[in-house]
């Protein structure tokens, strides 16, 4: 894809500079006529000598006149304004989806490193716990995903009572967590998909900005029938422009895409963790009243 926008970038400066080193060769041709002088209409011949200074003359004054005027309508805003109505549209979606992308940035960014401390903070308090009413008291209202699957599984143990398979209470209670841990990896994913979107279609809205002003630039120079800098020059730069906001757009957003699904990951392995260790104490639950159940049939039986 980057590839592909390097190339058409490429293709479009060797189009801008042949074009300037044609508009230099008219201009050369024209010194040229300049300097082999003219015939007035009384039929008297203008110095070519003459003609030159008018020309050094008129040069040396014009710089100091047009140079600050050019610099100031080939600044970024100044293009900008300039620019066709699409291209406009475009330089403002494509400023839009970096913005969109930044700030999910700095919202995933504090989401994703609150939950992580608090989840293995959590993780932390209910590794010696030795039942789920154990583990839930510890934790409190901690909000955490742990305290979720920790009330499905009491829950389930809670509707279960007095069936007497353990894995069928077991079962259903996985398939609870399961539910849980599927639905907290889609909320945690919020926002993922809107990076990954903005970082493959930017490079190529700001291309179709580029190929719009291009055209547009052409028009204009068929129109005027000139080829001259000053003409060329602003048209091709605001459709630059358009692949350089793009670009400006997207690499962030593919950078950030990269980084925040490493860190989901990472999470995600705390939350199937916690899973881990509420499916062990709900066993371990099941296994404690096992053992206590018996104690009185074996008393009546002694009696």
């Amino acid at each position: 894809m980057f590839r592909t926008v390097l190339k058409t970038v490429a293709v479009l400066i060797f189009v801008s500079m042949g074009t300037v080193s044609f508009a230099q060769q008219n201009a050369a041709g024209t010194d040229q006529k300049i300097s082999t002088g003219t015939v007035a209409p009384g039929g008297a011949t203008v110095a070519p000598a003459a003609s030159a200074e008018n020309a050094t003359a008129a040069d040396t004054v014009r710089p100091s006149k047009t140079m600050p005027v050019m610099l100031h309508e080939l600044s970024p805003w100044s293009m900008f304004l300039s620019a066709d109505i699409i291209v406009k549209a475009v330089m403002i979606g494509l400023a839009f989806a970096s913005l969109v992308t930044w700030t999910i940035f700095i919202a995933k960014m504090i989401e994703l490193s609150l939950i992580r401390r608090r989840l293995r903070s959590a993780l932390g308090v209910i590794a010696d716990s030795r039942s789920l009413a154990e583990a839930q008291f510890a934790l409190g209202s901690s909000g955490t995903i742990l305290s979720s699957l920790l009330a499905a599984a009491m829950r389930e143990a809670r509707l279960s009572a007095g069936i007497s398979s353990d894995a069928g209470v077991k079962e259903r209670a996985a398939s609870s967590f399961s539910e849980i841990v599927r639905a907290e990896a889609r909320r945690i994913r919020l926002g993922m998909g809107l990076l990954a979107t903005i970082g493959a279609t930017s490079p190529f809205v700001g291309l179709f900005g580029t190929v719009w002003g291009i055209m547009n630039s052409f028009i204009g120079i068929s129109k005027s029938q000139t080829t001259n800098l000053a003409v060329v020059a602003p048209g091709i730069a605001e459709a630059l422009l358009a692949t350089a906001i793009g670009l400006v757009a997207a690499i962030p957003a593919v950078i950030i895409y990269n980084h925040f699904s490493r860190v989901t990951k990472g999470y995600l392995e705390l939350v199937g963790r916690s899973s881990g260790a509420a499916g062990r104490l709900l066993s371990r639950d099941l296994d404690r009243t096992h053992v206590s159940s018996p104690r009185p049939a074996n008393s009546r039986a002694a009696e």
